[in-house]
């Protein structure tokens, strides 16, 4: 019996459902940040079969993300490439069809095509970052799916690898609801603003953490493992290693109250 080339090509993940194909390729995604984390989600995305992007990130491509930015070459180092467009080239690649609109800026200047996304994949850098991502996103009904990495560098001992991924679903607990985002961490972050000095990262965590995003994603679209009915939040700890739900998500809020469902659309403004 002779098979249909497009079904052939995604037999491996025929177990997603009847018409899972068809969700994924009609799905749109966002991906803001498309260095270490976002690289990772945008191929594997492509792999599985997506094919409408919308994809922010304004940095050149430099030296020292080359240890784990997917995609990326000795070569995109000279030419100063911009990492929209290492992304751009990785998806197209996979995916010579795939619709991608590309924006080498903020996506706080220019968020329209945001907006149109059924999922979001927040890879931003910082606590401010995320809260401004969450709460457009919460505002237009968007699952957000969050991911970040860090290394802990004691003055006794060993480094310590930390992440997480959090699912935030508009209606329930947001990751101020879950204790990730606090009064704490935002006001020391805008305490040291400017004065964040290099970040270590590497490959193997953030593409452990991405492939997690991912799956997410892919579960709530197609709905096959029946089980993902409420949000995620996420620990990994790079010593162990381990990713397992993060303790203080059982004490969180199940309703969120910090973006209420009746404030959604687009801001009014009132004259005073």
């Amino acid at each position: 019996m002779k098979t249909n080339k497009a079904d052939d090509a995604f037999s491996r993940q025929s177990f997603l459902g009847v018409n899972s194909q068809s969700i994924i390729e009609r799905t749109v995604v966002g991906i803001v940040g498309l260095g270490g984390g976002g690289s990772h989600i945008a191929q594997q995305l492509a792999h599985l079969g997506f094919l409408n992007y919308v994809i922010y990130d304004g940095d050149l491509f430099e030296e020292s993300n080359l240890n784990r930015l997917v995609g990326a070459t000795e070569e995109d180092i000279k030419n100063k490439k911009p990492k929209i467009d290492i992304a751009r080239r990785l998806i197209s690649r996979i995916r010579p069809h795939a619709k991608i609109h590309a924006t080498m800026s903020k996506w706080q200047t220019s968020p329209g095509r945001l907006k149109s996304c059924d999922i979001i994949f927040g890879c931003v850098d910082g606590f401010d970052q995320r809260r401004q991502l969450e709460a457009m996103a919460r505002r237009y009904l968007i699952p957000l799916i969050d991911i970040g990495m860090d290394v802990h560098q004691p003055e006794e001992g060993s480094p310590t690898i930390s992440g997480q991924v959090i699912l935030s679903m508009p209606g329930h607990s947001c990751m101020q609801c879950m204790g990730f985002l606090n009064e704490n961490n935002l006001a020391k972050e805008a305490g040291n603003y400017g004065d964040a000095g290099i970040n270590p990262q590497v490959v193997w965590s953030n593409g452990l953490l991405a492939s997690a995003a991912v799956g997410l994603a892919v579960d709530l679209i197609t709905d096959w493992s029946k089980s993902l009915r409420s949000p995620i939040y996420l620990s990994y700890r790079g010593d162990s290693p381990t990713l397992t739900e993060d303790p203080i998500f059982a004490y969180s809020k199940k309703v969120c109250k910090h973006y209420p469902l009746k404030e959604i659309g687009a801001p009014t403004f009132t004259k005073l």
